[in-house]
């Protein structure tokens, strides 16, 4: 049940049922994450990058679907990133 502002219970809205491939696409092209990792993990998201001195605190935008977008030693930077490309960031827990 959901309780709305006029004091009133109604039934909630049943789920669309989404078929795997809809689900792996949402948030494609809208959505990013800031994943916080450390320099000896980047690799792994990142097998182009250079190797960079371990124990090093980065930040990943990854996209919706997961895939690396950027990465940066500033969370604020990486929010940033994914603002100047019409991101909206989500946190993840």
């Amino acid at each position: 049940m959901v309780y709305d502002i006029k004091g009133s219970f109604s039934a909630p809205h049943s789920p669309v049922p989404m078929t795997p491939e809809q689900f792996a696409h949402l948030g494609d092209g809208a959505v990013a994450y800031v994943k916080p990792m450390k320099s000896e993990d980047v690799s792994r998201l990142f097998p182009q990058a250079p190797q960079i001195a371990p124990g090093i605190d980065l930040f990943a935008l990854l996209s919706a679907d997961g895939s690396p977008l950027l990465l940066t030693d500033s969370r604020d930077a990486a929010i940033a990133n994914a603002w100047e490309h019409e991101l909206f960031t989500v946190s993840l827990h």
